[in-house]
């Protein structure tokens, strides 16, 4: 028989196994009624509460926030009772079905073909415990399955859209279930590897994107490079293709200013600093609440990303680069290089070269992280317990 006729024989039966397995084991687990009553009553427009007392403060009893949504889809299309059983039990069989299948094609891909057997599929499709999972009503299955897809995604990745979306299903992966915030981490690593690849190989300084939308959008852009760790303005503005456009913008505005032209000036106040200036004002506003909101709710995964976008940082600092003092005669941006141009060339305009760090570079490095540690640990411990949330 042919290889793939083999392959895909084997990984049908294993998916077909897979879920008459997990089908035949159905029950629903006394957890799964918490998150049963949250979708109902979201549903019901009572917003995401356990009990309908007014006088009762509201009580996050759920981790899956993505689990009880897709429940209360469920409610909302007329489940409800035996009815949100059967729906959880349903989604929680394709699942691990899809969980099977998606392990069969990582194994046919990474072997270009060449895999009679998928191992990985076959094993995972015989595991009593996560077939007795799946139609448990709770949200184990969906995210197994959204694990799978990161690990999917990591291998098969080919661009930097591809890493956007791994870093989405991280996020689903978080509000599935609180581990899911070290595959967040991972996403906001892989955003930020995204960004340091378009701004090494994808985005051009010389291409501009103009007008007074997206001068906004690179204000609301600049705001959350100014918040969020890890984050170079710099590079965002250059991935949006506005980064000549704002500097060119400034520089007239300067211009326009030293010569007393207040005529000149009213364009790149009008067309560019105003426009960036309100996005950045609003930016900063929506991003800090935005983070603030986020770290009360969902610690965990928000300080996954956070630490994400640390980590990737590093990927827009390699390879290193430091300034070189041209010399007179060589070129320099299409032209030769004379004494004179030389002389009023500052080391900001030096053309950079790749270079690697020595040992001592590495060991001073290693040492700034750990001052900046133990300085972060001891305002930490000097600012105290957390108040109390009420």
């Amino acid at each position: 028989m042919p290889r793939p006729l083999v392959f895909w024989t084997v990984a049908a039966v294993a998916v077909a196994a897979a879920v008459w397995q997990a089908w035949a084991l159905a029950w629903t687990c006394d957890d799964a009624f918490i998150s049963f009553r949250y979708a109902q009553h979201f549903v019901e427009g009572h917003g995401l509460v356990f009990n309908l007392d007014p006088a009762e403060a509201p009580v996050e009893g759920y981790t899956n926030f993505s689990w009880t949504m897709w429940l209360a889809l469920g409610v909302a299309l007329g489940f409800v009772d035996q009815g949100l059983e059967n729906w959880s039990i349903f989604w929680g069989v394709v699942c691990h079905g899809a969980t099977v299948l998606l392990l069969a094609v990582m194994a046919w891909r990474s072997s270009s073909g060449r895999a009679l057997v998928p191992i990985a599929a076959c094993a995972y499709a015989a595991i009593h415990h996560a077939a007795s999972l799946a139609p448990a009503g709770l949200e184990t299955a969906l995210f197994v399955l959204l694990a799978t897809v990161m690990l999917y995604r990591s291998i098969a990745i080919r661009c930097v859209r591809e890493a956007w979306l791994l870093g989405f299903v991280g996020v689903l992966c978080a509000m599935t279930r609180p581990d899911g915030g070290l595959f967040v981490a991972m996403a906001g690593l892989f955003v930020m590897a995204g960004l340091a690849w378009l701004q090494v190989y994808g985005a051009s300084s010389g291409a501009s994107r103009e007008g007074v939308p997206m001068m906004f959008i690179a204000g609301v852009a600049g705001a959350s490079a100014m918040i969020l760790p890890g984050v170079s303005g710099g590079y965002l503005l250059l991935v949006l293709g506005v980064y000549v456009p704002v500097l060119s913008a400034i520089d007239a505005l300067k211009e326009a200013l030293k010569a007393n032209d207040l005529a000149s000036a009213s364009d790149p106040i009008l067309g560019v600093v105003l426009p960036v200036g309100i996005g950045v004002a609003i930016g900063i506003l929506l991003i800090s609440n935005l983070i603030k909101v986020v770290l009360e709710r969902y610690e965990q995964p928000t300080l996954g990303v956070l630490m994400g976008l640390l980590v990737g940082a590093v990927f827009g600092l390699w390879p290193f680069q430091e300034g070189m003092a041209p010399k007179v005669g060589e070129m320099f941006k299409g032209q030769v290089l004379t004494a004179e141009r030389l002389a009023g060339l500052g080391p900001d305009k030096y053309p950079t070269e790749f270079f690697a760090p020595t040992f001592t570079d590495v060991m001073i490095a290693i040492g700034l992280v750990g001052i900046g540690y133990m300085i972060t640990t001891l305002v930490a411990r000097v600012g105290g317990a957390k108040p109390q949330r009420r």
